[in-house]
């Protein structure tokens, strides 16, 4: 199991080299963009597959997250304090080396959080926020749980779309780069397309081994008992509660980190990164990949957030997703790539080939 999961691993790596690799070969690098971006909201999809598909709970909040990593991020490293310099907790924050100075598009001053430690605050929130939600509403069920993650998010919207330090409609812009070591920046500048795309897919594949680890470890077996009965898990010894409550706290921090980085790189974000759509779009995905199957919902991640950034769907973006979810609910309630799918037609594969000999 431990080698299979390795091999996987191996497989994305190499995929990823080639998909670049033919990019350059067939001059059509401006595809990188758009794959780099699906990366970023892939590391959403398949931190809410651990949450859906494993433990059980369904999220439809989680563009809330996204939006808190974000908005946190963007408006600590755009928010000038260039007017505070002289009080003594910002030349305190000056010496540690938490503040950078920099100038905006205009030629302007700034003195502004520097983006890791913008970064370090931003997931920090993010965990104490889904700390704080998960604990309450984690202990309702089925249509109640969907109800009450449903409103979370619609909470976040609003409060983004309507508070001017976070630009209301407009959002925040002019965030800079996010300086990950020297020479090593996330940025969506053309120069650095083909690093970032390495940086983004870098991340996807250590989210990937994480979770990968984690769903086949003794945690894995217990979310498995939890999502299978609740009563029986609870019976055996499994701590409903904590599993559930830290699984939840795991995909928001995924979400959140997806927020950051997508945020620096495209130099901004807007109000539309928490709406409702965006939660219901992540749902849909983790469904139509297999509610058990992490890398069934990368690859569903990766295809769909693709073909909606390069505008195939259109004008009827969110339709296309609204309709996915409801064909899927309907016909395949497990996903497309559910794993017991797999090893249904791997066994009738082989049944035949024995049938024949």
């Amino acid at each position: 199991m431990k080698k299979t999961r390795h091999l996987q691993i191996l497989i994305l790596i190499v995929t990823v080299t080639a998909v670049q690799l033919i990019t350059q070969a067939t001059d059509t690098g401006y595809f990188l963009t758009q794959l780099t971006m699906s990366a970023y909201y892939s590391l959403v999809i398949i931190g809410l597959s651990l949450v859906m598909g494993y433990a059980g709970q369904i999220s439809i909040g989680h563009a809330g997250f996204f939006a808190i990593g974000g908005y946190i991020s963007a408006l600590l490293t755009t928010h000038n304090l260039l007017p505070y310099k002289d009080t003594s907790f910002i030349t305190l924050l000056s010496k540690t080396g938490l503040l950078v100075s920099r100038q905006d598009l205009y030629g302007t001053d700034l003195l502004t959080v520097q983006p890791w430690a913008a970064c370090i605050l931003a997931i920090l929130t993010t965990i104490i926020i889904a700390y704080v939600i998960g604990g309450p509403v984690l202990k309702l069920k089925g249509h109640y749980l969907a109800m009450a993650t449903l409103g979370f998010g619609i909470i976040i919207f609003r409060i983004v779309l309507g508070t001017s330090v976070f630009g209301e409609a407009d959002g925040l812009s002019d965030v800079p780069a996010f300086a990950l070591l020297p020479g090593i920046e996330v940025s969506g500048k053309m120069p650095v397309r083909i690093l970032n795309y390495y940086i983004a897919w870098t991340m996807v594949v250590i989210g990937m081994l994480l979770l990968s680890n984690l769903v086949n470890s003794r945690i894995g077996r217990a979310l498995r008992s939890i999502h299978s009965s609740e009563d029986a898990a609870n019976a055996m010894g499994v701590n409903i509660s904590k599993y559930k409550l830290r699984t939840f706290v795991l995909s928001a921090v995924f979400a959140s980190v997806a927020g950051i980085m997508l945020t620096h790189y495209n130099g901004g974000i807007g109000p539309s990164e928490a709406s409702v759509m965006k939660s219901v779009r992540y749902v849909a995905i983790v469904a139509i990949g297999g509610m058990a199957n992490l890398w069934g919902a990368l690859i569903m991640g990766v295809l769909l957030n693709f073909l909606s950034l390069r505008g195939y769907f259109g004008s009827m973006d969110d339709a296309v997703f609204g309709t996915i979810l409801i064909i899927i609910m309907l016909f395949a309630p497990n996903g497309l790539l559910r794993l017991e799918i797999l090893s249904r037609l791997k066994r009738s594969k082989q049944k035949t080939e024995t049938e024949q000999a």
